[in-house]
């Protein structure tokens, strides 16, 4: 059945804020959930035992340890919650999962953000652009985050958890930034931690080691990422504009 299974019983949480890392274009938010939960050296919290997910086990390199694929940590003090995943979900089961994602959300009183990346060229510093559902609206004026210039869709598993987040009445926000769709993109996911997700959870992160590393976490991440191209398109979370049909 279903269900998220919370491991760190003793970790206490008050209304806390979870940043999605699923897999998709640019990699940008799996490449900013790894950082947070590597830097603030957060605590494994649980599992996501939901519709889509492979039946794999996870291993890290210096650890007997095995996890399962999509995982949540927990930083007590910032109250925060950060979902890593390590593989796509598939696309015939991205409601399911949604729907298994978002009522645990709900019942824990959880604010998401939900990244995706927008592939266009960029000029500069990446743009970034923030959408809600509920009244998580007034949260993105706080911030001064601006709507996305044109008409979209957000796609693939995340698109499928911010429609589910409209469709039961649930606060949610979702972060969309330019990147470069077809390899990884460590600059997107810079600007969604420094500009969105810092500011919207009330927390300070180092990004330098992002960019400094960049080479090792590009060359880290490739093989994912050509996965995930070879995969059903509908299988990869990312953000694309509309043109001629408003």
């Amino acid at each position: 059945m279903a269900h998220v299974q919370v491991e760190a019983e003793d970790i206490e949480l008050d209304s806390p804020t979870l940043v999605e890392g699923l897999p998709g274009a640019g990699l940008v938010g799996k490449i900013a959930a790894d950082h947070l939960v590597e830097e603030f050296e957060m605590t494994y919290y649980g599992a996501l035992h939901c519709e889509g997910l492979p039946k794999v086990a996870v291993y890290r390199g210096e650890s007997s340890d095995v996890r399962p694929p999509v995982r949540l940590y927990a930083d007590e003090e910032r109250d925060l919650v950060v979902l890593q995943s390590d593989v796509p979900v598939s696309p015939t089961q991205s409601s399911d999962f949604a729907g298994c994602v978002t009522g645990w959300i709900d019942e824990h009183d959880v604010l998401p953000l939900y990244l995706s990346g927008l592939g266009e060229e960029k000029d500069g510093v990446p743009e970034m652009y923030g959408v809600a559902t509920g009244d998580a609206g007034s949260i993105l004026d706080a911030e001064g985050i601006v709507p996305p210039r044109e008409s979209g869709l957000v796609s693939g598993p995340t698109g499928a958890l911010i429609h589910r987040a409209g469709e039961v009445g649930l606060d949610a926000i979702g972060l969309i930034v330019q990147t470069e769709p077809q390899f990884p993109d460590p600059e997107s996911a810079r600007v969604l931690l420094e500009h969105g997700i810092g500011p919207i959870a009330d927390i300070d992160v180092e990004t330098d080691a992002l960019l400094e590393r960049a080479d090792e976490i590009q060359e880290a991440r490739k093989q994912l990422a050509e996965r995930l191209q070879d995969a059903d398109r509908d299988e990869s979370t990312q953000a694309q504009s509309i043109r001629g049909f408003q």
